[in-house]
């Protein structure tokens, strides 16, 4: 290699290096695989069979990102999102996605008009409030789509299975078009014989409401009841519809319950913000409760349990540096974290670690079992004050600052390029004058 080549190598090596550290420098972040999410979702739809796909974004998509996962799903072939809330709702909205959209949850019945505008389907759980629904509808002049909710088994939200009148009458109130109808299953994701049979009285339930209803009348073009191991364990129950979530994001519902083929979707990472030496005796962090039983080589990391890194990893953790694991050293801290890198002698300041979800770190799962948690909670309890970064092809494509308030595309289109943007089956109808 001649010297002019050298130089250029060494410049193309900094001009990647200085992109590096510009977007790293933000301190910690969560990295984000788009062609992750793409066959994870692809290998939902094949387990749903001919059941429609309603992808569950709730919850910021399990702390992934609403306004970049749920279009890509859309492009992907989604038949729908389901969400928590009606704020939730409305960003996707903004975010132009255009399938329809179920709010699994609560929403004050004075939203009936908005709801009917922005095409959102309600989940209506109780004759009361069904009528206080359908009066708010009524007095906007609108129609609002809604799903009735049983409540078989997680004594949460529904009307009980056996209230078919109550269920009826909801049905047949002014203002609102009864569309589907569902369940939530309480543990699907346990083969232990008495969830197993849990599962199969609380479908038995379900069918049992539907099946009176119809003797009534009162028929439902969607029927659903199968979460994310409902999708893949129970594909006798899938009905018209199943509802993914954590799968969709490459993450096991259980233990025992697992879907080969996964792929986890987010890296959180942080910077090396310090390097230095322990003498044997000296304490680290809050509490003293590690002291260095010999010369200690630690790194200091940007990130904290504000950041969604649980303080129950408290010199229990491991990240990795440089491919290789760094156990975590006395107590997680709110902004800062250190590690132990003797092992790990290249290490600098200014150096990416992964906090969690790959390469030598640990595991989403991993996290979730030492902390007497479920992967749902590690994944949504990552802080909002952690931009997220996509990668498409291993490149970054895109980010997002909740707190500076951006959405920055850095190469619009990418994002979802090489989606198959499949025409999804039309099962669901707009209300009369609403916009699709």
């Amino acid at each position: 290699m001649n010297e002019a080549q050298k130089k250029e190598d060494r410049r193309s090596e900094t001009q990647k290096n200085e992109g590096r550290r510009s977007l790293e420098g933000m301190r910690c972040w969560a990295q984000i695989d788009l062609d992750a999410l793409r066959g994870n979702f692809r290998l939902v739809r094949q387990c749903a069979g001919d059941a429609a796909v309603m992808a569950v974004v709730k919850a910021d998509a399990y702390g992934h990102g609403d306004a970049v996962v749920a279009p890509l799903l859309e492009r992907e072939g989604a038949d729908a999102f389901a969400v928590a809330c009606m704020d939730e709702a409305l960003r996707l909205r903004r975010a132009g996605v255009t399938k329809p959209v179920l709010i699994l949850g609560y929403t004050p019945a004075e939203n009936a008009a908005a709801l009917a505008a922005h095409d959102i389907r309600q989940t209506v759980f109780s004759s009361d409030y069904a009528a206080a629904l359908s009066a708010a509808a009524v007095r906007a002049g609108a129609a609002v789509r809604v799903h009735l909710k049983i409540d078989t088994g997680m004594a949460r939200l529904g009307f009980a299975p056996n209230d078919v009148q109550g269920a009826a009458r909801a049905c047949a109130l002014p203002g609102l078009l009864a569309e589907g109808i569902f369940t939530h299953f309480a543990a699907a994701d346990s083969k232990a014989p008495l969830d197993e049979a849990y599962t199969r009285r609380q479908y038995a339930l379900l069918c049992g409401m539907i099946d009176a209803l119809a003797k009534r009348g009162v028929t439902f073009s969607l029927r659903h009841c199968c979460n994310s191991a409902g999708t893949f364990a129970w594909p006798e129950y899938r009905l018209d519809l199943v509802r993914p979530g954590i799968i969709l994001y490459g993450e096991q519902p259980a233990p025992d319950t697992v879907l080969p083929g996964l792929r986890g979707a987010m890296q959180l990472c942080a910077v090396v913000s310090q390097v230095r030496m322990l003498a044997p005796g000296d304490a680290v962090s809050y509490g003293c409760t590690y002291r260095a039983p010999h010369a200690v080589r630690t790194a200091t990391l940007t990130v904290g349990y504000a950041d969604g890194y649980p303080r129950a990893l408290s010199s229990r953790g491991t990240v990795s540096l440089h491919g290789r694991p760094a156990r975590v050293l006395g107590r997680v801290c709110m902004d800062q974290i250190i590690v132990d890198a003797t092992d790990i002698p290249q290490t600098a300041p200014g150096d990416v670690a992964v906090i969690f979800g790959g390469e030598a770190a640990d595991s989403v799962a991993a996290v979730a079992a030492m902390t007497n948690s479920i992967g749902y909670e590690v994944l949504c309890g990552v802080g909002r004050r952690v931009p997220r970064v996509y990668l498409r092809n291993g490149a970054r494509v895109a980010w997002m600052d909740y707190l500076a308030g951006t959405e920055a595309f850095s190469a619009p289109g990418s994002l979802y390029e090489g989606a198959c943007d499949a025409a999804a089956p039309e099962l669901f109808e707009a209300p009369p004058g609403a916009g699709r």
